[in-house]
């Protein structure tokens, strides 16, 4: 028999199951839309790439570093976007970021400095990008607690969605008129569709008169009636950073974020450069977005029966294997399978990251939680795309870069164990909230 979870008593009340849609569900599909397109966008530097480095004369090592720049930017100000997540609700948030993001993306496709061309992208449009991932995966994590890997790998799963659909779309854009143009494109498309988006998501089940997972509130005579449901429980983002859990599954994700992007930016020039056509290694991309879409969807599920520590190894394990293969890899036969699977585990990657967090310091503050660990971890991420940058113009080749991101991945994962030593489990499992 299962026992009864904190969820099931709220404020005195005995939780019943809900009738008809959770509402919980129109927000996880909400957020996938959101990352879709705001992360269907970043990922199509990649495809621009070489026809910036054409028609600028700017190196890749300067470019490596204007995206590097908007990484940082955005990964730093989640901090900021979770806090404001937190306290007034994610739809502002949104809005907010829908207006820098359009205006960044447009000011790109002007741009004929590399001043401009920086401060453009990695500043402007990163302000914008740091109001998508954390307000959206903190507030869907809000509104579930039995599914909630299940609701934040279709969420995350938004990201590689969008890294399908729209890079070779992008690349077709700027065949036909050119990049400048095509960010223009891409900016009105996002900006209107974040607006839209904006409208459909909640901060939270309350606002709707529900509690999390949908359940309905009845009278209870339980004895455990007074307990204080999971729901409206959780650590002040100090009280997290004060334990050594935060600290050893904040550093798992530092590691494992540094080399991220080295395959996102510089995969594409990178197949390019080993002979295969425009069109061709254009496809790198879309098999890490549908990579990510399996790894995203089948973790989160995983996550929540076999527990986010199992999971969260074995997807660190997978990503080194992919870097390895982008080191030695000669032809399509190796790099493609070696795409998805990269896919498969940094999407699954993502999806834990807020799963983790919210299960085992709650969900009250969960925005500036995470928006903490994001802002430092996420940052390193930035290290990456100017990294392989600078190695590819010294050596005319990225694979010392992808052989390095493959050992930042193996110290992420020997770090999976230290968590399971301070969590004080015989074996990785879930992580408990006490």
């Amino acid at each position: 028999m299962r026992s009864r979870s904190a969820l099931e008593v709220v404020n005195g009340s005995k939780a019943a199951e809900p009738a008809g849609v959770f509402y919980g569900w129109v927000v996880t599909w909400t957020a996938f839309v959101i990352l879709a397109m705001t992360y269907g966008v970043q990922f199509s530097f990649g495809v621009l790439l070489p026809d910036i480095v054409e028609d600028t004369g700017w190196s890749r090592t300067e470019l490596s570093f204007a995206i590097s720049t908007y990484i940082f930017v955005y990964s730093s100000l989640s901090g900021l976007s979770g806090s404001l997540t937190d306290r007034s609700g994610p739809r502002r948030v949104v809005v907010l970021g829908a207006g820098f993001l359009g205006a960044g993306y447009v000011l790109t496709g002007l741009s004929q400095e590399r001043w401009q061309f920086l401060v453009s992208l990695g500043l402007v449009a990163a302000i914008g990008m740091s109001a998508t991932f954390v307000p959206c995966t903190s507030t869907v994590a809000r509104w579930f607690d039995r599914s909630r890997g299940k609701a934040l790998g279709i969420t995350t799963s938004g990201g590689s969605f969008g890294g399908i659909v729209v890079p070779p779309i992008a690349g077709l854009l700027t065949t036909a008129i050119g990049w400048r143009r095509t960010y223009v494109v891409l900016a009105v498309v996002t900006l209107a569709l974040l607006l839209v988006a904006s409208r459909l998501i909640v901060r939270d089940p309350s606002v709707k008169g529900l509690s999390v997972d949908g359940r309905v509130e009845v009278a209870s005579t339980d004895p455990d009636a007074t307990e204080v449901a999971r729901a409206s429980w959780g650590m002040t983002r100090a009280q997290a950073m004060a334990t050594p859990v935060f600290w050893a599954a904040g550093g798992i994700f530092f590691f494992s974020w540094m080399a991220v992007f080295m395959p996102l930016v510089h995969l594409v020039p990178f197949a390019e450069d080993i002979g295969m056509g425009k069109g061709i290694a254009s496809t790198m991309l879309s098999a890490i977005g549908l990579g990510g879409l399996l790894g995203r969807t089948s973790t989160g599920v995983l996550s929540d029966r076999i527990g986010r520590l199992w999971a969260l190894a074995l997807v660190l394990a997978v990503q080194i294997s992919a870097f390895a293969a982008f080191a030695i890899g000669t032809g399509l036969l190796v790099l493609l399978p070696a795409a998805v699977a990269f896919g498969m585990a940094y999407g699954g990657t993502t999806t834990m990251f807020p799963a983790i967090f919210s299960d085992q310091f709650g969900q009250a503050h969960i925005g500036s939680i995470t928006g903490a660990v994001f802002a430092v971890a996420g940052s390193s991420a930035a290290f990456g795309p100017t990294l392989a940058g600078v190695i590819h113009d010294a050596t005319d080749s990225y694979r010392l870069a992808f052989a390095i991101g493959g050992g930042m991945n193996l110290v992420a994962l020997g770090l999976v164990g230290l968590l399971w030593m301070f969590l004080g489990r015989s074996a990785p499992g879930e992580l408990s909230i006490t």
